[in-house]
């Protein structure tokens, strides 16, 4: 299997792990370190890509830098981290004890929303993997 097969299947296992931790909120332990740890994979892949793939010669020489594809991948990632930022402030709130009614709500609304966004990054980004030359 090649890095880009490798990488795939790991993003996608990220995103079924993400969503049994979602269909599980009564497990807190499981539910938070299981979404704690997807989020710091999710900003560690923009680090991992530019270090490992040719991203300058991709986007600048070739001119996919134009591409509506990579703008609407870009766009979202970008709303999926603004979506986090929101979640996080949420669930530090449920997690302090904050009886205000509708945080619960709330918390779950942006859940589906995270996964929604996720799956939409996820296929954007599986659309602009390049294939292997051939041999």
């Amino acid at each position: 299997m090649t890095e880009k097969v490798i990488m795939a299947v790991v993003v996608l296992l990220t995103y079924f792990l993400m969503f049994a931790a979602f269909l599980k909120p009564q497990h807190r332990k499981f539910h938070v370190s299981t979404m704690i740890f997807v989020m710091l994979f999710d900003l560690g892949v923009p680090v991992y890509l530019y270090v490992y793939r040719d991203w300058y010669t991709r986007l600048f020489l070739h001119g996919d830098i134009s591409s509506f594809l990579v703008w609407m991948h870009f766009i979202m990632v970008l709303s999926l981290y603004i979506l986090y930022v929101f979640q996080i402030q949420i669930g530090r709130k449920l997690l302090r004890g904050d009886t205000e009614s509708n945080l619960r709500v709330d918390h779950r609304g942006q859940g589906k929303g995270i996964l929604v966004v996720r799956g939409l990054a996820l296929l954007t980004g599986a659309l602009l993997i390049e294939p292997d030359p051939a041999r």
